[in-house]
């Protein structure tokens, strides 16, 4: 395979997370990445769970060739090509298309806090019955002790972008809720990360 960009922090948490998605989905359905990035996350999930279809997105085309380029090398038939989808724009470019997944991993943090509420609003829109919006990454709590090592994070990415930062999970929640979403599950993650679970307010509890 080519020389391709390589995230680490990816590589490393890519199991821990499949291991909690196995839990909280179905053997087959439509999953659909925001923010894929690398794409290293999709083509592992992906092969992983091979009944699934996938579509990853990002916000720009730039990492589509490392996308496509990982998925031909692992020769896997069930992820789509990537598409251009901006949370922030009135609709996404699904055509209607619902997912019993929509899962989004480290974008909060680094995205104005806007963003937010355009990635609850357009999650609900193409939720499928029964499906879950899962967020991954770094969240602060109240009267949960912060690790010292997210706290310089959180510093760090306000250094370099004011609109940038650790978002309180209670503040994200509250913005969930205003999109018709409920927080379902709360795991704790390896390097102090969080792996969050959202539904639709009037729906049951992943099993």
């Amino acid at each position: 395979m080519p020389s391709l960009a390589l995230s680490t922090a990816a590589d490393r948490n890519k199991q821990p997370i499949l291991d909690v998605l196995r839990q909280i989905v179905p053997e087959h359905g439509a999953g659909l990445e925001i923010a894929s990035g690398t794409g290293q996350h999709v083509a592992w999930f992906a092969a992983a769970l091979p009944e699934w279809i996938w579509q990853p997105s990002d916000a720009t085309p730039n990492a589509f060739t490392d996308i496509e380029t990982r998925v031909a090398h692992h020769g896997l038939a069930n992820v789509r090509r990537p598409v251009v989808i901006d949370v922030t724009a009135p609709t996404w470019p699904l055509e209607g298309a619902q997912f019993d997944l929509v899962y989004c991993a480290n974008m909060l943090h680094i995205a104005p806090w806007h963003c937010c509420a355009a990635l609850m609003q357009g999650s609900a829109q193409h939720l499928a019955p029964g499906g879950v919006l899962v967020t991954y990454g770094p969240y602060l709590e109240h009267g949960v002790p912060t690790s010292e090592g997210n706290l310089a994070f959180d510093h760090s990415l306000r250094a370099r972008d004011p609109a940038w930062g650790i978002r309180y999970r209670e503040d994200v929640e509250q913005t969930a809720a205003a999109a018709g979403l409920r927080l379902a599950a709360r795991h704790a993650m390896p390097a102090n990360n969080l792996l969050l679970v959202w539904m639709r307010a009037s729906a049951a509890p992943p099993t």
